[in-house]
């Protein structure tokens, strides 16, 4: 039990079963938890709460979990890449495509075209399924205008999606994404335009709350991407990097050596760049949705992550080419069966640990006196069905800062 000033609660709810996720799933039945200014004040079992609250909620035996987190998506873009969906289907390679001019400059050539109104409509039809099942935070990456102007359009809209929904959303500026075509055979020019114009103007209007990169054959090399952390902590912006998706180029080590938020996808990684992650913190996101859409074999090394001590979390990668999915839930359960997580695992991968991903460990991610009362409410008999579902959604409803939202069932 713990206890902070028990006055003038403005929430109680009771007869609960509290997942705090706070070590383990945390479990805490026949609970009660309240909420004072947006914050967990209190929570404990329900014989012992000792104080009264404004309103009470009765939760009827639904288990609370803290609101889930999608630490990696590209949700903001226009357009989408169902033809290119067919030619991998027909054995066309993802590399293949995008040397071809096809995959990321596919969607950056529609992103560019569309206005900012035009893709915050295009942008917003996606977020909804997830809040509908338990997400109270969402990252979202530029990377798909692979200019000045068009990678702040981008991370203004992915913004402005935080500000209509009871939602928070990181925003992370990945300008080091690919060369854009006019920079073809010109990548180190592009870099420079991305941290010595790009970088600054984002920093300057406070657009962003990181700086990822992909580190990769088909995009930049680790030198590249080391002028990119540089510039982003002499702004003092945070970074993060796709690595080793494909290939192993060092990258997980080079995103600890910059005490990286996180490495992300890390199919390729070896033990020596696991070790260093260890080591800086860095936490390990997988990406279920990309591996299992581009039917890959190589499966990221969860053994090895686990052997260092590695925190792992688990995400959507929303995104139109290599990852278009529309359900968080469905990635725990991937996490599971494609790359062999437990579902204690896969839980903590989208909650403590992708609070890690974003830096936000401190204010959400476990159910604890102190942190926002972001929370979901699942009709479940016990935390693994979270993980067990396929095409199911058992979220009742979310807390976001306090404040219930009820599921809109369709």
């Amino acid at each position: 039990m713990q206890v902070t000033d028990n006055r003038n609660w403005d929430t109680l709810w009771i007869n609960a079963r509290l997942a705090t996720m706070a070590g383990g799933y945390g479990i805490v039945e026949n609970a009660a938890l309240a909420i004072k200014d947006g914050r967990i004040a209190w929570l404990g079992a329900m014989d012992a709460v000792p104080g009264e609250a404004r309103e009470t909620r009765d939760a009827k035996q639904a288990w609370i979990t803290p609101g889930l987190i999608d630490c990696h998506t590209h949700m903001v873009y226009a357009g989408n890449r169902a033809e290119e969906f067919a030619m991998r289907l027909a054995g066309k390679s993802y590399a293949d495509i995008a040397r071809d001019g096809g995959g990321i400059l596919s969607t950056v050539r529609a992103t560019r075209a569309a206005g900012e109104d035009d893709l915050y409509a295009a942008s917003e039809k996606r977020l909804p399924p997830f809040l509908q099942e338990g997400v109270t935070t969402v990252e979202i990456k530029s990377g798909y205008g692979l200019d000045r102007e068009n990678e702040m359009k981008m991370l203004r809209v992915a913004r402005k999606l935080g500000e209509h929904y009871p939602v928070s959303v990181r925003t992370t500026f990945l300008g080091a994404h690919t060369a854009p075509p006019e920079y073809k055979g010109n990548e180190d020019a592009y870099i420079d335009a991305v941290c010595n114009d790009m970088i600054p103007a984002i920093a300057k209007e406070k657009l962003a709350d990181a700086v990822d990169g992909f580190c990769e054959t088909i995009a930049f090399s680790p030198a590249q991407m080391t002028k990119v952390f540089e510039a982003a902590k002499k702004h003092g912006l945070a970074v993060k990097l796709h690595a080793e998706q494909l290939s192993d180029q060092g990258g997980a080590a080079l995103a600890a050596r910059y005490n990286a938020l996180s490495a992300d996808h890390l199919e390729f990684a070896c033990e020596e760049g696991i070790a260093a992650m260890a080591k800086a913190g860095t936490v390990a996101v997988l990406l279920p949705g990309a591996f299992y859409m581009l039917r890959e074999t190589r499966k990221p090394p969860v053994d090895l992550l686990r052997k260092h001590g590695v925190a792992i979390a688990i995400a959507s990668d929303c995104n139109p080419g290599t990852s278009p999915v529309g359900s968080l839930l469905l990635m725990l359960n991937m996490g599971c069966i494609l790359f062999g997580l437990t579902p204690e695992e896969a839980l903590a991968a989208v909650t403590r640990n992708a609070a890690r991903a974003l830096g936000i460990e401190g204010s959400v991610g476990t159910l604890e006196v102190g942190k926002t009362a972001d929370m979901a409410l699942w009709d479940i008999a016990s935390p693994v069905e979270l993980s067990y579902r396929l095409g199911y959604n058992p979220c009742i409803g979310t807390v976001k800062q306090g404040i219930y939202h009820a599921r809109h069932h369709a």
